[in-house]
């Protein structure tokens, strides 16, 4: 159904049907002359196709199930599923167009002999009308030999506007069969988290907006974490939607995410594929770890409740429920009113609840006139603006479920200010934890020791084979003398540049330890022939950084650390390596030790070199190799 519905779920049924047909009339091509004897055409045809697309075991590597995709006519206008479905909302008929669906979609995987879980995608109101009975659907299935413990009704979060308490009802209904149930598009409309703790679905798909990109974007890193955490306590498994590239699967294996879906692991198709696409399997295959993205550097000071103010209208207590509900349709973003009296907050209406009261048949002539207090929250979550954020997201916990739909107050000395989200509060907690977790040199923006260690005790607990290589200036004190820290700093990100240009950003870590300090972690093949190139790099940069006359005499006199005036050569750069048997090493300290012992006879040698300890490699254990 059109996106267009979502925005109007807090009318009445037949202003919304009629805001609806107001939309499509302004496509030509939505025109209800015009689509309603294509659809019907469709209907009494059974002019539908049905594209299958695979879901990925991530832990075991098999296709668990398949995604049945409708398409209409190629050669009409409905063909693409938004016109088709868009034309069924504009006629009413969105019921009856799933139910063909259905029964298209069983026919085509008994046809192709499909195994595993089927979802099937339906609008929740479907639901609730007779096409869709556990009698209809016993019937179907049935017909088409299927057990009801094969198909997995996957809900579509198209239209809000309905009741949950029949959609509850319902839900259960179609469990007590055998049915399974699924949240699709976790994350793209506004009350996907209500309808998540209402019909308590065994399988959330992620919308692929936080699939997308996720291994450069720390924020979605951290949004998908969460919802990982939240299904694991709510008894529900994920599935990933869009994952089209090896290191977006890594990310999400390794986050825990159970199923996969995506161009990766297989596109749509009418014989759908049987196995997973060969990048995807290499990718499980492979024992290597995602390099998790690196956030923005930036240290906050206590954030405080006035950072979310939504300066948004109220009204008094003897508003009439009508006119609060206009003052939401004029406001389509206002979450929530506030009920003021006298400046002083004393309830809140949401707009859930009102979707709750001015749904149903009749509704504005029962509730319309009436004093909004018959609908408010009376004891809404109310906070000073200087409320802080931490203390702030533990009340809202306190409160439960509803200060997080209808949000909560704030206020200035006890005065009406303004209301907040919970969407803006876990937004900004999200952002507080990933700057907390997010330790970052300054200077160069590289992850810093934190960040370092726990790279390391990932590599050794997921048993993956790497190479650190600690990497240090020589001669950087005395330079920072002559140059001054000015000219030092520059040198400092001359290296972190070339080291960062030296990695694979998919399988390879730079950390700065600190000063002229730095960290490589390699997952890459290749890593010698990196270091080298590495190397070669620096020593042919740096030399802009030194004056004529100091290159052509090969140095610069200058203080040691004792005092004493002394010549020093040029500034070079000293590696150690040392590839890592998780084997043998357990601890990060053991790592970082062996890795310190090698960057000290890098350090022995003259100019810019590589020293590679190969005795930490076991006979017949194969880590990275050149």
């Amino acid at each position: 159904m059109p996106a267009v519905v979502a925005h109007s779920g807090f009318m009445s049924l037949s202003p919304l049907l009629n805001k609806l047909a107001n939309h499509a009339r302004e496509t030509p091509s939505m025109h209800p002359d015009a689509v309603r004897p294509q659809l019907q055409a469709v209907l009494d045809r059974r002019a539908l196709s049905v594209l299958f697309q695979p879901i990925l075991d991530l832990v075991n590597g098999r296709i668990f199930g398949y995604e049945a995709l409708i398409r209409g006519p190629s050669d009409g206008t409905l063909h693409a599923p938004d016109a088709l479905f868009r034309a069924a909302a504009l006629l009413d008929r969105v019921a009856e167009l799933d139910a063909a669906c259905l029964e298209a979609i069983l026919a085509a995987a008994v046809e192709r002999r499909l195994s595993g879980q089927l979802f099937v995608n339906v609008s929740p109101a479907s639901l609730l009308s007779p096409n869709f009975s556990t009698e209809a659907l016993l019937d179907r299935l049935q017909r088409h030999g299927l057990a009801a413990g094969q198909v997995v009704l996957e809900l579509t979060e198209s239209m809000p506007g309905f009741e949950y308490a029949s959609l509850r009802e319902t839900v259960e209904r179609l469990r007590g069969i055998g049915l399974g149930i699924a949240m699709d598009d976790l994350g793209e409309g506004s009350s996907s988290l209500r309808l998540w703790s209402e019909i308590k679905p065994s399988y959330v798909k992620l919308d692929k907006h936080f699939v997308a990109g996720i291994h450069q974007d720390p924020h979605k890193v951290h949004f998908v974490r969460s919802i990982q955490a939240l299904s694991e306590n709510a008894a529900a498994r994920v599935i990933a939607e869009g994952v089209e590239q090896a290191s977006e699967l890594r990310l999400l294996r390794e986050i825990g995410i159970r199923y996969g879906q995506g161009y990766l692991i297989g596109r749509p198709a009418a014989l759908p594929a049987q196995v997973p696409g060969a990048e995807a399997l290499r990718c499980l295959e492979d024992n290597s770890i995602a390099v998790l993205p690196s956030g923005p550097i930036f240290i906050p000071s206590q954030v405080r409740a006035e950072k979310l103010l939504i300066r948004a209208p109220s009204v008094t207590p003897d508003t009439a429920c009508e006119n609060v509900l206009d003052l939401m349709l004029e406001y389509p973003d206002l979450h929530a009113v506030a009920v003021v009296d006298e400046g002083v907050p004393v309830g809140i209406v949401d707009r859930p609840a009102m979707i709750e009261h001015f749904i149903r048949l009749y509704s504005r002539e029962l509730f319309g006139r009436r004093p909004c207090t018959t609908i408010m929250d009376p004891h809404p979550l109310v906070v000073d603006k200087t409320t802080l954020i931490q203390e702030l997201s533990e009340l809202v916990v306190r409160k439960g479920k509803q200060s997080f739909t209808g949000g909560f107050v704030i206020t200035d000395a006890g005065r009406y200010l303004g209301l907040g989200s919970g969407f803006d509060l876990m937004r900004e907690v999200t952002e507080l934890q990933i700057i907390a977790a997010r330790y970052a040199n300054p200077l160069t923006g590289l992850p810093g020791n934190v960040p370092i260690q726990e790279h390391v005790e990932r590599l050794l607990a997921a048993q993956a084979p790497f190479v650190i290589a600690y990497a240090d200036l020589d001669q950087f004190k005395p330079y920072n003398d002559v140059y001054g820290f000015r000219q030092g700093d520059g040198i400092i990100r001359l290296v972190a540049r070339l080291m960062s240009e030296a990695c694979d950003p998919q399988l390879d870590f730079v950390g700065h330890l600190g000063g002229d300090d730095f960290i490589l972690l390699f997952q890459s093949p290749d890593w010698e022939a990196r270091c080298q190139t590495l190397i070669e790099r620096f020593d042919a940069q740096r030399m802009a950084h030194f004056s004529a006359e100091h290159r052509a005499a090969g140095g610069y006199v200058s203080e040691d650390r004792r005092g004493n005036l002394q010549h020093h050569d040029l500034m070079t750069l000293s590696i150690g390596a040392v590839q890592i048997d998780p084997l043998l090493f357990r601890y990060y300290q053991e790592v970082t030790e062996a890795a310190t012992a090698a960057k000290r006879v890098a350090k022995r040698q003259a100019g810019s070199r590589l020293f590679v300890d190969r005795r930490r490699q076991p006979p017949g254990r194969k880590g990275p190799q050149a």
